[in-house]
């Protein structure tokens, strides 16, 4: 039966495709072609059911396993036997199939872009093979089962290992071994576990102790000492599985703890202080360490030590009368311990310590204290002040070392009144005479303290209210441990000498000589006869410019207790809880109120007392020792600004008030201030701008140049109501005047503008010069020396109105000018009369107009200079005489008979030139210039005129 069935398909196949229009003979091939096809590709296409492949990253070539070929049993058929393509099925995959060999059906799969392992590892797909149809036009295509591809991505080491942290830190303890001190880690990007994994971490900073491992774990080899490196700092890096190092290295900063000691933490050893910049905290983060230790309370002292500075502090280095002044001390102070000058001539012999103001005693040196400087009689009421140095007497046999005595100057050794050392003992000896009191009364007053032999700087007062006699040291009250008795000293008519420093024996040896000489330093010794200091005088004098501050007392807590010593050197707190006194301690400021701060080092030394609980031993506290720096303040430039030429008419100076000096004296300070520049990078150095600042003088000297004074006929004077509303005092004497006293500059440039010159004989007078200058600070700071000169103005008698003009205004000076000149300008132009005529007509009329215009400024100038001399006579003007030069007036220079036109007219040409510069007219001068260089044009003999008329005009008024 199925041949037979076969044999009937080419008859329906040819029937069907015989029958029906055109049409349906369309259809009839389609559906022929199909049978044919059908008949000839019989079969499907055969692939493998799954394939497994392999791409490298950013390659296009994948290795599959088994490779791509399909089969078709249609073979060798052409088209039906023949493999035309490959179809993968799947949404935006990277990857493509292609046929190599239709026959063969051989293919590839490659990838269409580069492919990223990062981004994805594998790849999951189907594919199914399409044979070629029956023909060539891609009909009736068989396409095989579907087949599943599994695609790996191979990884390429293109990514180096990076940490995750730029930096490590970590904290050990000195002296310990540690497996791990801390764990760094690093990472990589790659995707295969090749070289995604770190496989190495080495440490590259060499000649360190410590190790890594693999794992990133970092110890130390050997143990670490605090006090021989504090910090490290190593670089380490990091391998991946492919041997590649990481793209930068990390830090790791190991910092080293020291074994827990208890004591402060946080402190800074160096602490700067810019003056004028207030209060600055000392230890503004500071906090004690205890250990874990069970502290019950805690006692702090901070102490500012400033002993080597000055007298032991940073105080003002005004002198000692200015200082009493000051705090409001009596007046009639009488200094024994001045600074060396021509008045107080009597230090000049003396050691001088770093300050002028301090005195070094040697045990070789002695003054003595001139006759009337301090009275003979003391009263019962006087006050002795010092500021003194003092170490233990050298030598075996302690010797009474002499402070102030006044013993007799001849004949005998008596005292009659001492203040000395004697074995670290202050010694006071008075001796009553027998005029007085003939009783047994109190003569010698002992006090016995250790500060009198520490070497360091103390202030010391005695105030005497006989028989009552009290001792002030830094602001305590002492009273003398021992009081001697004895008899007043007999009635005698001997003379006393008052000496410092040792005393003087002028009787009962071969040649009168000091002995008791003192050995250490002195300041500020003075003695008030009549008269005793208060408390608060006394605090003030020994008062401490610099000390120890608590910034924002209220914020303390309650439970801490401080305590500060008068001069603010030393300051104790105390308290139960360690954060509050930490809190406090933090709190603790350095202040300095001077101005003008002396610059160095101040010691600074904190200790600590602790109690624990219940515990016998306790911990122990280090001190804390630091120092302030002050730094050096802007020193000022003290500037005497005046007029340093004086002129005065004689009557003046032999009037009462005389001639005000210094009328127009003016004192500037100013200190040089960095200019900040906008470039920070350059290196040029940097400009400097003046500022002005305001600040106290304490003296000024108005001193006589070219000999003293006469007291005969002339005196400097200064009215004492402008020093006592000002608090200002004053000395005068024929070399000079001298103002002292702490005070404002504008203090000063009133009194300055005070002073009167009088003298009853200016006539003789020729010239009086005189200088003044000016100290801050007891000379540590003065002024320039301004110069100012004296002199006589003398009167000069003008000629009359009338005589001027008589010899100014003349027909025959007419005549002369221009009746030479017009006859030859008459035979010179003899061919055009007319032009000659109106040149002549012309030049006459100008020379009339000149001659007027000069007579008219001759008279304007004389009743100036008329006004000018009386007002100089009622009021006071300062004359410049430094370029003052005395003519005679050409004017007044008659003409000689010969010298013909040109000598004329060059006569009217420098009278309109001096005329011209009385007018101190700009458009004058230079018209007078004019004429004059028009005269020499045309006559040549400027030269010769010019030297015999030619007058300064630079210092008249007018």
């Amino acid at each position: 039966m199925l041949p037979g069935r076969l044999c009937w398909v080419p008859l329906l196949l040819a029937l069907a495709v015989g029958s029906g229009d055109g049409s349906g003979d369309s259809r009839g091939d389609s559906r022929r072609r199909r049978l044919l096809a059908a008949k000839v590709n019989k079969h499907k296409p055969w692939i493998e059911t799954s394939y497994h492949g392999v791409i490298t990253e950013n390659n296009d070539t994948v290795i599959l396993d088994p490779p791509l070929v399909a089969l078709d049993k249609d073979a060798p058929v052409p088209f039906a036997g023949e493999i035309c393509a490959f179809k993968i099925h799947g949404q935006e995959l990277p990857f493509e199939a292609v046929v190599l060999n239709k026959t063969s059906g051989e293919g590839r799969l490659r990838a269409r872009s580069p492919i990223d392992c990062e981004l994805q590892k594998e790849y999951t797909f189907i594919i199914q093979a399409y044979d070629c149809g029956a023909g060539p036009r891609e009909t009736a295509w068989k396409k095989s089962h579907k087949a599943v591809v599994h695609i790996q991505v191979k990884d390429v080491n293109e990514f180096a290992p990076t940490f995750k942290e730029p930096a490590y830190k970590a904290i050990v303890t000195e002296g310990k071994i540690y497996d791990s001190i801390l764990q760094v880690e690093a990472i990589d990007e790659d995707c295969s576990p090749q070289y995604s994994q770190i496989c190495n971490y080495e440490i590259v900073t060499t000649d360190v102790p410590f190790a890594i491992d693999r794992n990133g774990n970092i110890r130390n080899t050997e143990k670490l000492s605090y006090d021989r490196q504090r910090q490290y700092e190593i670089l380490v890096t990091a391998y991946d599985c492919g041997q590649k190092p990481a793209a930068q290295d990390t830090l790791v900063q190991v910092d080293v703890k020291p074994v827990c000691k208890p004591g402060w933490q946080d402190w800074t050893k160096r602490i700067e202080y810019q003056p004028g910049s207030g209060s600055l905290p000392l230890f503004p983060s500071i906090h004690l360490e205890t250990c874990d230790g069970a502290v019950s309370s805690l006692q702090v002292t901070a102490e500012l030590q400033t002993n080597y500075i000055g007298k032991g502090c940073d105080r003002e280095t005004y002198s000692e009368r200015s200082l009493q002044k000051l705090c409001g001390a009596s007046s009639g102070i009488i200094d024994l311990l001045p600074s060396p000058s021509t008045a107080t001539n009597w230090t000049s012999g003396l050691l001088v310590d770093s300050s002028e103001m301090i005195f070094k005693f040697d045990g070789r040196q002695g003054a003595k204290i001139p006759d009337g400087i301090v009275p003979k009689n003391l009263t019962d009421q006087f006050t002795i002040t010092m500021w003194m140095k003092h170490g233990p007497s050298p030598g075996v046999r302690a010797e009474k070392e002499t402070i102030l005595c006044n013993s007799d100057k001849t004949e005998m050794n008596r005292h009659h009144y001492a203040l000395y050392v004697h074995n670290c003992r202050l010694v006071f000896l008075l001796r009553k005479d027998f005029d007085q009191a003939d009783t047994f009364r109190p003569a010698e007053f002992h006090w016995k303290l250790d500060q009198i032999c520490d070497k360091e700087w103390h202030y010391y007062v005695i105030n005497v209210e006989f028989p009552v006699v009290t001792l002030y040291m830094d602001g305590a009250t002492y009273e003398p441990y021992l009081v001697t008795n004895d008899w007043p000293i007999h009635p005698s008519h001997i003379a006393m000498q008052l000496t410092v420093g040792a005393c003087w024996q002028g009787g009962e040896v071969a040649k009168p000589r000091f002995a008791q000489f003192f050995h250490g330093s002195l300041a500020s010794l003075t003695i008030r006869p009549g008269k005793m200091e208060s408390q608060k005088v006394i605090s003030c004098l020994q008062a401490c410019k610099e000390g120890l501050d608590i910034n924002s007392l209220e914020s303390l807590g309650q439970g801490i207790k401080y305590h500060f010593n008068p001069s603010q050197s030393i300051l104790v707190m105390e308290g139960d809880d360690i954060g509050n006194v930490n809190r406090a301690l933090q709190k603790v400021s350095y202040i300095n109120s001077r101005q003008f701060p002396t610059a160095g080092v101040r010691r600074l030394r904190v200790s600590s007392k602790v109690q624990c609980f219940g515990e016998d031993v306790c911990i122990s506290i280090p001190d804390v020792d630091a120092y302030v720096m002050v730094l050096q303040a802007m020193e000022p430039q003290i500037t005497l600004q005046g007029t340093d030429h004086l002129w005065r008419q004689a009557a003046q100076f032999e009037s009462a008030r005389g001639v005000v000096l210094f009328q127009d004296i003016k004192i500037v300070s100013t200190f040089a201030k960095p200019e900040a520049t906008g470039d920070m990078k350059t290196t040029a150095p940097k400009s400097s701008v003046l500022e002005e600042m305001l600040h106290n003088l304490d003296f000024c000297d108005i001193l006589v140049l070219g000999g003293d004074l006469d007291p005969r006929q002339e005196c400097l004077e200064l009215n004492h109501s402008e020093l006592h509303q000002r608090h200002l005092d004053a000395t005068n004497s024929t070399a000079g005047y001298s103002i002292y006293g702490v005070g404002s500059m504008s203090c000063y440039e009133q009194v300055l503008r005070h002073i009167y010159y009088r003298n009853w004989h200016p006539s003789s007078l020729e010239g009086r010069r005189f200088r003044i200058k000016c100290s801050e600070l007891n000379g540590r700071y003065t002024s320039n020396e301004f110069n100012l000169e004296v002199s006589v103005l003398h009167e000069v008698r003008v000629p009359d109105k009338e005589h001027v003009n008589h010899l100014i205004v003349q027909p025959p000076f007419l005549q002369s000018a221009h009746h030479p000149e017009s006859r030859s300008s008459i035979q010179r132009t003899s061919v055009v009369p007319s032009i000659a005529t109106v040149v002549i007509i012309i030049s006459v009329c100008m020379l009339v107009f000149v001659v007027a215009m000069g007579v008219y400024r001759v008279r304007i100038a004389h009743q100036h200079f008329i006004q000018e001399t009386e007002a100089a006579k009622e009021a006071e003007m300062d004359w410049d005489d430094s370029a003052l030069t005395i003519t005679v007036n050409p004017m007044e220079k008659h003409v000689e008979p010969g010298h013909g036109e040109d000598e004329t007219e060059g006569e009217e040409e420098e009278e309109e030139a001096e005329e011209d510069i009385s007018s101190s007219s700009s458009e004058d001068n230079s018209e007078g210039e004019e004429e004059e260089e028009m005269g020499r044009g045309r006559h040549g003999q400027s030269g010769t005129r010019q030297a015999q008329l030619e007058w300064d005009d630079s210092t008249l008024p007018y």
